[in-house]
């Protein structure tokens, strides 16, 4: 599948404010696409290895997440990804935003999987997975409209010397 619109502003990823949006019909198959994006993203602005591995997973959960629980897996709906440099000289940062056109949904309502009763249930790990591994994760939704997650992933901090 191929994605249905796509840009990119600034003049390489590593510059601070450069953006890439990748917009999609919901479909699994687009997986790799924001794989890629991510790793490359990721590696332009000097993250390293684990943090790009971590970066990834997260992102990928993100997008199943808008996919399957924000669009109800509706191909007739789109995800809508922005991947952003959005650190500076002393620290370069990544973010993420990941959008659905869904119907929207309270995070604060996801059991805690680490609780006794959820312990073998499988929702909310996703989101559990997301705040453990990286450095800020927010939600901004809306009663009756979709959902955005921001993702910020931060390279590691320069040693002192």
């Amino acid at each position: 599948m191929q994605p249905r619109h796509m840009t990119q502003s600034g003049d390489h990823p590593s510059v601070p404010g450069a953006l890439v949006r990748i917009d999609f019909y919901s479909d699994v198959d687009m997986l790799p696409l924001v794989d890629a994006l991510s790793q490359h993203i990721a590696e332009t602005n000097g993250l390293d290895a684990e943090s790009i591995h971590w970066l990834k997973v997260a992102t990928r959960e993100a997008v199943i997440n808008a996919i399957v629980h924000g669009n109800g897996s509706d191909r007739r709906k789109q995800v809508h990804v922005e991947f952003a440099s959005v650190g500076d000289s002393s620290r370069a940062a990544v973010s993420i935003r990941v959008r659905d056109e869904g119907l929207g949904f309270d995070p604060a309502s996801v059991s805690d999987p680490l609780a006794e009763p959820n312990l073998l249930r499988p929702g909310g790990r996703g989101l559990l997975l997301m705040r453990s591994i990286l450095d800020d994760v927010r939600f901004h939704c809306s009663p009756d409209g979709p959902t955005e997650v921001v993702l910020v992933k931060r390279a590691a901090a320069p040693a002192i010397t």
